[in-house]
């Protein structure tokens, strides 16, 4: 026992070095985006733009860069380099500066020549491996690509470079979405005309996993509604803690059936939206769900979740998972992985296995849009796509902000190629409830296994 808690102890430490040397996307972005809307406000700029991993929205970063345009590019440093969120001034030049943030975040900040914006913007987004790729294609054709532009080998003549287009027009392919540029096949796909037209955050409809005050949200039902609205949405899903998460404040049986009985009475006053009746469910140790078939099979949506447990075996977090998605009552397993970003590692789990079923049972894998979860990440949403398996996004909302997440989780379905076809809340309400309706007919929840 003392051996199995050192080393349980060993890999926490381990886990907490790495998320220090990388930081999490929800963390670095909206410092990222703070330091651009300041430089807009306070510096003498023509264009701006956030690049690096960042624009990727990678999972996590090392640091962030920035490139902009300017006539007075010294007078655009000794703004940046004297901003509040600066902690230290690590370099400071006309052309490149660097400091660190308040949070400890390095920021490089490049101004660069209007004619090279575009090509500055691909070549510092990435990755470098995409890049490679790139400039080996370019090679074959007789051009040169840099951060300066795109030039033919045989005289230096540019020919483009202002725009970040111009640089995947030159090799004979379409405009490649930063999301996908990891060299994993999407240089390819583009040569060939087979690139996916990515899902968009203007393409979601409705949150199917969202908190309220009856477990740990921060809102009630009345002020998540109206908060869902001004998204846009046609529905949420109501998914409070059950009764196995006591710190949570879950609920048992008794309170699930009054929380429902209040959202019908909610619905009958709404026009054009609708609540839908769930909860997150908790998985047992023992892979059994924490609340009885009966009032889960009263609900619209059931998602289940692992909350306990983490360190168990790879074969006990497997088969706790693999008895969730056999549960015709389950619809959706959420945070799948049940990863922390720069704090927790995802369960030691047989992920093959789990897809493999969900496609079979046709139950859907959450997206996490939280930023501290991203959970599916994008590896794993392009996986559980060459299995068919239906997929959802959803924010885990605990408070009205929460729902502004989405957007991550968006982003993370496209770093998996996802387009609006695989996930279910792109559909309205009454085609999801048919394609997900918390397998109480078999039959019904075929339908969302593709073929």
């Amino acid at each position: 026992i003392q051996r199995k808690a050192e080393e349980n102890i060993r890999k926490g430490i381990e886990t907490l070095h790495r998320g220090r040397e990388r930081n999490p996307l929800g963390k670095a972005m909206p410092i990222a985006d703070d330091i651009v809307r300041s430089l807009r406000a306070k510096a003498p700029l023509s264009r701006i733009a956030v690049a690096g991993s960042i624009r990727r929205w990678k999972e996590t970063v090392k640091d962030i860069d920035i490139l902009a345009t300017s006539a007075r590019p010294e007078k655009v440093m000794r703004v940046f380099t004297s901003l509040p969120v600066v902690r230290e001034v690590l370099a400071h030049g006309t052309k490149k500066s660097s400091v660190l943030t308040a949070e400890g975040i390095q920021v490089d900040l490049r101004v660069v020549a209007e004619s090279s914006f575009g090509a500055a913007l691909q070549y510092f987004t990435g990755s470098k491996e995409h890049n490679i790729k790139l400039r080996e294609m370019a090679r074959r054709i007789g051009l040169k690509i840099n951060e300066y532009g795109i030039f033919r080998e045989i005289d230096e003549m540019r020919i483009g470079g202002r725009r970040e287009g111009e640089i995947y027009t030159a090799l004979g392919l379409p405009f490649l979405p930063p999301e996908l540029r990891e060299d994993e096949g999407e240089i390819e796909a583009g040569s060939e005309g087979d690139l996916p037209r990515l899902l968009t955050v203007e393409e979601i409809r409705g949150d199917l996993h969202v908190h309220t005050r009856w477990s740990d949200g921060g809102h009630d039902l009345d002020a998540l509604v109206q908060a869902a609205k001004k998204k846009g949405y046609q529905y949420i899903a109501i998914t409070d803690h059950s009764k196995g998460l006591g710190i949570a404040h879950g609920l048992d049986e008794r309170r699930l059936r009054d929380q429902i009985a209040l959202i019908d009475e909610t619905n009958r006053t709404l026009t054009g939206f609708q609540i839908l009746k769930g909860v997150e469910v908790d998985i047992r140790g023992d892979g059994t769900l924490d609340l009885s078939d009966g009032v889960l099979g009263e609900l619209d949506i059931v998602v289940a979740s692992i909350h306990s447990g983490f360190r168990q075996s790879r074969e006990k977090i497997t088969a706790r998972l693999l008895s969730a998605v056999r549960n015709p009552l389950v619809g959706i397993i959420a945070h799948p992985t049940g990863r922390l970003l720069g704090e927790r590692d995802p369960y030691d789990v047989d992920m093959e296995a789990i897809f493999r079923e969900a496609a079979v049972r046709g139950v859907a894998m959450e997206i996490n849009a939280h930023p501290a979860r991203l959970d599916l990440s994008g590896h794993h949403v392009r996986m559980a796509k060459r299995y068919g398996i239906p997929l959802v996004i959803s924010t885990d909302a605990h408070v009205n902000g929460d729902f502004d997440y989405m957007e991550y989780g968006v982003a993370t379905a496209r770093r998996g190629w996802a387009v609006p076809g695989d996930v279910l809340n792109t559909l309205p309400c009454g085609s999801l409830l048919k394609r997900l309706r918390s397998g109480k007919n078999r039959e019904v929840r075929s339908l969302g296994r593709k073929t």
